[in-house]
């Protein structure tokens, strides 16, 4: 009777064990040659994509156009697909794993169609587009991201119920009882010339962010202790159970920094500490950090032995191949070399059984996302909004603003003034003049945020404007200014430098990080310490992400479970219209010695 492997999976989940069979068959050619001459030795490689974000084709949907960007980069699992097939072609298909280090089932207009508008979890409802183009390329196994916990539960487990492969996570447990909410490892074998298989394991390990991200998701239900702790744990383990090579997916970057500051003890960005720290380790795919390492070696500190890092690029830009050497020394198989590269996607055509595939979902997301739902009076680009108050990003917080304000009407706060904080998401977000679309609106605000009114003081506001102005590099009086090179000091996104509307002030970029920030006033007077106001600001930033100050501690007066993107579609179709002229101002602007920037 064959494994049932999605049963004994789920049967692991609870007792910390997770299996699976990846290859029976006889190695190729050369392998087998080798046999034959008696040199035992294998080869054999791990492919790894990170951070796809509900990519599938390569499509944006915001421009309703085929993905690009200034380095021509392409995206998506059709494109992976092709140089997986090509892979398993050269190397064998039965001499190769897939797997992936998560954030999966969040981040386009496809994914979120079938989180929100045609529900995976809907009684007969779809299967998830990215479900099915996983299994379509038989991946072996993925690591829980901390995206995917963005719907909810119930959307994440509909997913894993959907995918024909582990979703892995040995640092979500369930808050009761501690015990892994997910299978934290699967097990694979692949099959030698030798008669002796070679047993390979894949630990999942996910961000502990998750349990302040989407704390109103997970809080009493899971919690998220460190990677180190939890790798300390499992990997003796998994050798114990005669792994012969230990592979750890990590969403987590290598930096070993964080970006919540000091309200988790645990860190973020762990994937080179586990490498350092926890010994047994052979390989680390690494995620969630958006960048690109093709290989990068670390020394774990306890045997001396070097542990390499890949981490491919977001968005199925780029696949990581570990090549792996093993040798044949007193009865076990021992990792003699393991190498990483990456190879780019925007090489090779889009599979098109991928795209066969889910060419109905996709067609289905671009109709939708073409929807009219309003009319704008004057054109509207965030090109510039990094460095200039443009009417764009003023838009968000009107939005947010008047739905707070209607929110707390007849409440003890109605009468208290409402401030509202927006990030440029997108320096290509366009709202065009003339007829408005979903893609438009939604183009401007890319992420699943949810919106917040939390209490705060001038005190706190000033202190919260101060941190935001961390992100302008710093610019002597009589310098040339040069936007490009003016914003994202020491590595700071763009979706970490918030301005704030019903407050006016000016950010002297001549001047040091953390004294910048000058002429606040509110409704034309000096800012007051002591003023109250409700601060209206989505749930990323209220839970501690970008470690702002203040707010995460500030009172909750009101939240809402909706995503900021659809409060803004509801308020343009409910408007009509679109008029600039309405909410458009001049809040902030560069300076240097009181003298305007641009």
């Amino acid at each position: 009777m064959p494994l049932n492997r999605r049963k004994f999976l789920e049967k692991s989940a609870v007792t910390g064990a997770g299996v699976a069979l990846a290859g029976a068959v006889s190695a190729p050619g050369a392998q087998a040659a080798e046999a034959k001459r008696g040199a035992k030795r294998y080869a054999f490689t791990v492919l790894g994509t990170t951070d796809l974000h509900g990519n599938v084709f390569n499509w944006d949907y915001f421009t309703d156009k085929e993905f690009d960007d200034k380095d021509h980069n392409d995206v998506g699992l059709a494109k992976v697909s092709t140089l997986v097939n090509r892979v398993r072609a050269e190397k064998g298909r039965h001499n190769t794993l897939l797997i992936d280090a998560g954030d999966t089932i969040q981040g386009t207009q496809l994914s979120y169609y079938y989180a929100k508008v045609d529900p995976i979890t809907a009684e007969g409802g779809p299967v998830h587009p990215m479900a099915q183009a996983m299994n379509a390329m038989a991946y072996d196994a993925a690591a829980l991201g901390n995206h995917e916990f963005n719907y909810g539960i119930p959307v994440l487990r509909k997913f894993e119920q959907q995918c024909r492969f582990p979703l892995l996570g040995a640092n979500a447990l369930d808050a009761k009882t501690l015990r892994p909410a997910f299978a934290p490892y699967s097990m694979h074998r692949l099959r030698t010339p030798f008669g002796r298989d070679v047993k390979v394991a894949v630990l999942g390990l996910t961000n502990p962010g998750i349990a302040i991200w989407d704390k109103a998701n997970v809080q009493g239900k899971m919690t998220f202790p460190g990677l180190e702790e939890q790798a300390a744990k499992w990997v003796p383990k998994l050798r114990s159970m005669g792994a012969d090579v230990v592979i750890v997916s990590a969403h987590s970057g290598s930096s070993g920094t964080s970006s919540y500051g000091d309200q988790l003890p645990y860190i973020e960005n762990a994937a080179g500490l586990v490498a350092e720290q926890v010994p047994g380790i052979d390989a680390i795919l690494v995620g969630h950090a958006h960048t690109e390492i093709p290989e990068y070696f670390v020394t774990n500190k306890k045997t001396g032995k070097r542990v390499v890092l890949s981490e491919p690029l977001k968005w199925g830009q780029r696949l990581t191949l570990f090549d792996f050497e093993l040798v044949w020394e007193k009865g076990c198989w021992k990792v003699e070399k393991v190498g990483a590269k990456v190879l780019n996607s925007n090489t090779v055509e889009e599979d098109p059984k991928i795209t066969k595939l889910l060419g109905d979902e996709h067609e289905k997301v671009v109709a939708y996302v073409n929807q009219v739902i309003g009319t704008n009076t004057a054109e509207m680009t965030s090109a510039e909004a990094p460095y200039k108050d443009v009417p764009i990003i003023d838009l968000i917080n009107h939005i947010q603003a008047d739905t707070v304000k209607q929110a707390l009407a007849g409440t003890e706060y109605a009468a208290l003034p409402v401030l509202s904080q927006a990030a440029c998401f997108s320096r290509s977000a366009r709202i065009p003049a003339g007829e408005v679309t979903i893609r438009d609106v939604a183009g401007l605000y890319v992420f699943e945020n949810t919106l917040e009114a939390r209490l705060m003081t001038g005190a706190q506001m000033k202190a919260y404007l101060e941190y935001s102005a961390n992100y302008f590099v710093q610019t002597a009086p009589g310098a040339s200014v040069d936007p490009a090179k003016l914003t994202n000091a020491n590595g700071t996104p763009d979706y970490n430098y918030d301005v704030v509307s019903g407050l006016t002030y000016e950010i002297d970029i001549a001047k040091p990080a953390g004294s910048r920030v000058t002429n606040v006033r509110f409704e034309g007077q000096p800012l007051a310490d002591d003023a109250k106001f409700v601060f209206a600001v989505n749930n990323y930033r209220a839970n501690g992400g970008g470690n702002f100050p203040h707010v995460a501690a500030a009172p909750l007066l009101w939240s809402n479970s909706d995503e900021i993107r659809n409060t803004m579609i509801a308020w343009v179709k409910a408007k009509g219209s679109i008029d600039p002229a309405a909410f458009a101002a001049v809040d902030w602007k560069l300076t240097r010695e009181g003298t305007p920037v641009f």
